[in-house]
């Protein structure tokens, strides 16, 4: 990671100026909301891949630049709205928007970001990227809703739960390294491949973000620890422990998470029989073979160090959990 921020350093500045030009209002409230969550210290890794796929494509910059802006704001809008649906209590280590503003501000401010990346969108007159993100922001309102339709569903299965990881999160990482590349002005063989490292990378962060709420700390998360198990989230290690404590614990999480019935020692209690049935270590194992298949995926681009800082980048997905 430190690899990647380290090269990219340059193209990211001009990223987070435009940030800060285009996230002004005349209504005082939009910049200052919007200042909260994007000044909160965020990896910027969606936006990092926008400029790291056209660098490691050898393509120009001046249009990626903005999408990659208009990642951030896509991602940032959807947070704001995730948070309000979720009644999360933190984001990026900060008290949640809508606990400050409300949640029908945040909202709105939400559909403000979104506006604005269109617009950056179109000034680039890159038509195939606008579809690319367009797309991508209506498959991560799908997923969701899928996933909200599922919560506290301990009968949801692996195919489904992987769907929904792959829509709510992982898309926006393969649309953001797509665009990047097509921005670029890069092959088609090059942004398929991007788009293959950028959707398995995805995949990587979230299984791995998963088992962190079970086995890593709030420093680390950005949010509290525990929130997917307070949410009633069922998630991979979730999954796996139900399975593997059948018969023994069957009434424990009928009552937590199909019910709904759940205290702080509840959350300990989850926190034990998953780490302790081995659901985190199975779940990271499964983050791995997805980063394994990101970095497959980028052999086709040139031998160069931007190549190098993506590989790098896969296997951080997963060992920042360690």
């Amino acid at each position: 990671m430190d690899t990647l921020v380290a090269l990219a350093a340059m193209d990211m500045a001009a990223v987070d100026a435009l940030i800060i030009d285009r996230m002004q209002s005349n209504v005082p409230v939009i910049p200052l909301l919007a200042e909260h969550i994007v000044s909160a210290g965020g990896k910027r890794l969606r936006p990092l891949l926008t400029v790291a796929a056209a660098r490691a494509a050898k393509g120009e910059i001046e249009n990626p630049v903005k999408l990659a802006a208009a990642v951030e704001f896509i991602h940032t809008a959807t947070l704001l709205h995730d948070d309000v649906v979720d009644g999360s209590e933190r984001r990026r280590g900060k008290v949640a928007a809508h606990l400050i503003w409300g949640s029908a501000t945040s909202v709105l401010v939400g559909d403000f970001l979104f506006a604005r990346s269109f617009e950056l969108m179109v000034e680039t007159g890159e038509m195939r990227a606008l579809g690319i993100l367009a797309r991508a922001s209506a498959v991560i309102a799908e997923g969701e809703v899928l996933q909200l339709t599922r919560a506290h569903d301990l009968n949801l299965d692996q195919a489904t739960y992987l769907k929904i990881i792959s829509a709510k999160t992982a898309e926006l990482f393969a649309a953001a390294a797509e665009a990047g590349a097509v921005g670029a002005g890069a092959d088609a063989e090059a942004t398929a491949a991007l788009r293959a490292y950028g959707l398995n990378l995805g995949l990587a962060f979230q299984l791995a973000d998963d088992a962190l709420d079970y086995g890593g700390t709030s420093e680390a998360l950005g949010k509290n620890a525990g929130d997917d198990f307070r949410e009633g989230k069922v998630t991979l290690p979730l999954l796996l422990a139900v399975a593997r404590t059948k018969g023994r614990e069957d009434a424990f999480w009928d009552r937590t998470i199909n019910k709904g019935e759940r205290s702080e020692d509840d959350f300990r209690r989850a926190r034990e029989l998953i780490i302790g049935t081995g659901s985190v270590s199975g779940t990271l194992d499964a983050a791995g073979d997805y980063a394994d298949l990101a970095k497959a995926a980028l052999r086709i681009l040139p031998d160069t160090d931007w190549r190098d800082a993506l590989e790098k980048l896969a296997d951080f997905a997963v060992s920042r959990v360690a």
